[in-house]
């Protein structure tokens, strides 16, 4: 007796058909909304120690305004206060410097520069306090250096008038004290805070401010400036570098200077028109610009504020403002930063948080994944916020313990919230193609009722503006799928030559069933 030799090819197919069958046979879940709309989180406010935390309700009951532009603004002085001044030493070389670039987004009509006033005023007086303290070494310096420029004119005069054999001694002597008297410095008045100004006059500030500034703003002009208004073309370098720490270099008044660890802190109120601005300059998605914003999209309090509010209680705002003074004048001196170290289970917090998020960055199944340059950032932002909150809790000597494990607890809570926001800013900047894109295939899928097509025939339907080649189609139909809208059929390669088959899908009952 004979036996036939079996063809695999003809085995496999009966394998894939049987599998096809089970695919088509098991049931519908309920598909995950492609187009929810997105609950942002509260702000969590019981974050900070009371003293700012009862001053941000306050700031928020007096002005009718959402709490998280008062928090948020909270954030920005505290990195004015302490930025440049303070890291976060995380582990091994991992270094945080504790300066945040924030932005909050609301619609005209939300009070936003009362808010602002009131959240930053401790920081001009502050301001004006170092102003006054370096007064005295600051008409000294110049005085010395006025002198010695005299002194060096005058040598160089007498030089060369003298006799020729004095004059090599005397214009040795005059090229010595020229070089005593340019080496001279006057020290630059203290400040803290820069308006909307230039690219290059903020670089020229953090020069002389030692590397430290804030450019806190109720307005969003600082980004028209950014993406080229007076320069034509985009100009980041600055805000770049002055987030991230890295030496950046300064050409002012003549000659070269670097700041070896630049720390600039950005405090923002915009329009969230702004906000779709900020998505459309060129390179602030690729350079990792918009990554470096931590961004608050509150709703609006418009048309449901109380007439007549409490007012901020005396002894609530006085507090505020003397800690705010007293951190800031505390860590001004400080030209190495004070370093501020994790306990083990603060770390061990951290640690579980960067675990958390990971997962979320994949490119596919993550939620964060379109978001990836900004999300890849949150374990930094995490222990700056950790750092900025420490202090808060510390004004006076913040340096000397170190972080606990609830203070790190409560920087995640705060990475949570802004990632809720980010999300929501991000979908305003049109950052999701992938997202916009299966909306486009889910519709198409929608309206012709299929229970099952190709992957070829929805590429017939669709622009080929928007899906110029088949390979753009496929991280839309991956979307799909993982929202369980779709399900990719095993494809039967048959052996032969040829085009293969196109991929073949199933349809949730959902989209191919008439709609009554």
């Amino acid at each position: 007796m004979t036996t036939q030799p079996v063809d695999s090819s003809e085995l496999w197919a009966g394998f894939e058909a049987l599998d096809a069958q089970q695919a088509a046979a098991a049931p519908w879940e309920e598909p995950i909304p492609l187009t929810a709309r997105r609950e942002l989180p509260a702000f969590p406010t019981e974050v900070f120690p009371a003293w700012l935390g009862d001053f941000v309700r306050a700031v928020a009951e007096e002005t009718q305004t959402p709490v998280d532009m008062a928090a948020s603004l909270a954030l920005a002085v505290l990195s004015t206060a302490a930025g440049g001044r303070a890291v976060v030493h995380v582990r091994g070389r991992w270094r945080e410097p504790t300066n945040a670039f924030v932005v909050v987004a609301l619609p005209p009509g939300n009070r936003k520069s009362a808010v602002f006033s009131l959240m930053t005023n401790p920081l001009y007086k502050a301001e004006a306090l170092l102003a006054a303290a370096s007064a005295g070494a600051i008409i000294e310096a110049e005085l010395t250096a006025k002198l010695a420029k005299e002194v060096a004119e005058n040598a160089a005069t007498k030089a060369a008038r003298a006799d020729a054999d004095k004059r090599d001694q005397l214009v040795a002597e005059a090229i010595s004290l020229a070089q005593t008297a340019e080496s001279l410095t006057v020290p630059a008045r203290p400040r803290l805070l820069a308006d909307d100004a230039t690219p290059e006059v903020i670089a020229s500030l953090l020069a002389e401010q030692g590397g430290r500034l804030s450019v806190m703003s109720a307005e969003g002009g600082i980004f028209d400036i950014i993406a080229g208004r007076y320069s034509g073309t985009p100009n980041m370098e600055v805000f770049l570098r002055g987030q991230a720490g890295d030496r950046l270099r300064v050409d002012r008044r003549g000659r070269e200077e670097f700041i070896e660890s630049p720390a600039l802190t950005m405090g923002l109120t915009v329009q969230p028109s702004v906000l779709e601005d900020i998505g459309r300059i060129k390179g602030a998605g690729d350079r990792g610009l918009l990554a470096r914003f931590l961004y608050s999209l509150p709703t609006s309090l418009v048309g449901h504020r109380k007439i007549l509010p409490d007012t901020i209680p005396d002894p609530v705002a006085d507090t505020y403002e003397e800690r705010v003074i007293a951190l800031t004048m505390s860590l001004a001196d400080w030209t190495d930063p004070a370093v501020l170290q994790l306990s083990p289970e603060a770390n061990d917090v951290l640690v579980a948080y960067e675990r958390r998020q990971e997962p979320r960055l994949r490119k596919r199944g993550g939620d964060l994944g379109h978001v990836g340059n900004w999300a890849a950032k949150l374990g930094g932002a995490t222990c700056r916020l950790a750092g900025l909150l420490h202090l808060a809790t510390h004004t006076d000597n913040g340096h000397t313990q170190p972080i606990t494990a609830a203070t790190m607890c409560d920087a995640v809570n705060l990475s949570d919230y802004y990632t809720g926001h980010a999300l929501a800013v991000f979908d305003l900047m049109g950052a999701d193609h992938t997202a916009n894109r299966a909306r486009i295939v889910y519709e198409l899928l929608r309206a012709n009722e299929w229970t099952e097509v190709s992957k070829r025939e929805v590429m017939t339907k669709l622009s080929r503006s928007e899906f110029p080649t088949m390979a753009e189609l496929d991280p839309a139909l991956n979307l799909l799928e993982d929202h369980g809208y779709i399900r990719a059929q095993p494809v039967h390669r048959s052996g032969g030559r040829g085009r293969p088959p196109s991929p073949r899908y199933l349809i949730h009952p959902q989209l191919s069933e008439p709609t009554v």
